[in-house]
């Protein structure tokens, strides 16, 4: 008889080496957290956890913060978003950039003409004055939605302003 029950996480991933796996953890990490508590997450010693978050540190992956007597690592925002921005740069000419960033506005626009409101916690605050749940549901799905082409919104934009001296920069010289 098979086993229906669903297999552990680690016998369906492929296995990945210590450092692998602390690599991985790492890129996730939006809030603060120890080498420890990564070390407990990978499965790995402190001292393995440690050497691989250093790394990445050194690569301006992550950052390091002293809080108290406590060493925290987490993701470099500001090194991501430059990244983000020159991948976005690379793969998409300026049209297509131009297209998105106005997509977007039209989107935010339409649900705030839609709904009578300006930002997306105003809808979230509109669920409470209803009772149909798949309406609750699409407000919910908006809001979320709003929220993030808000965050993705100076990001294209960046890469637009910034196009012609990235472009420029980016040219490999033979």
């Amino acid at each position: 008889m098979a086993d229906d029950s669903p297999a552990s996480e680690a016998e369906t991933r492929p296995s990945l080496t210590r450092g692998d796996r602390v690599r991985v953890a790492a890129r996730t990490l939006r809030t603060p957290r120890t080498a420890s508590q990564v070390a407990t997450e990978t499965e790995v010693s402190v001292k393995t956890a440690q050497k691989y978050l250093e790394q990445l540190v050194e690569d301006d992956v992550l950052r390091k913060l002293e809080r108290g007597d406590q060493t925290l690592y987490c993701i470099d925002q500001l090194m991501a978003t430059y990244r983000e921005i020159a991948t976005l740069q690379r793969e998409h000419t300026r049209e297509e950039l131009t297209t998105a960033l106005t997509s977007m506005r039209t989107r935010i626009t339409e649900w705030k003409d839609t709904y009578g409101i300006e930002r997306p916690g105003e809808l979230r605050a509109s669920i409470a004055d209803l009772e149909n749940e798949a309406e609750i549901e699409r407000r919910r799905e908006i809001a979320s939605e709003w929220e993030h082409l808000e965050g993705r919104l100076p990001v294209v934009r960046a890469a637009l302003n910034e196009y012609d001296w990235a472009s420029e920069r980016d040219t490999l010289s033979v």
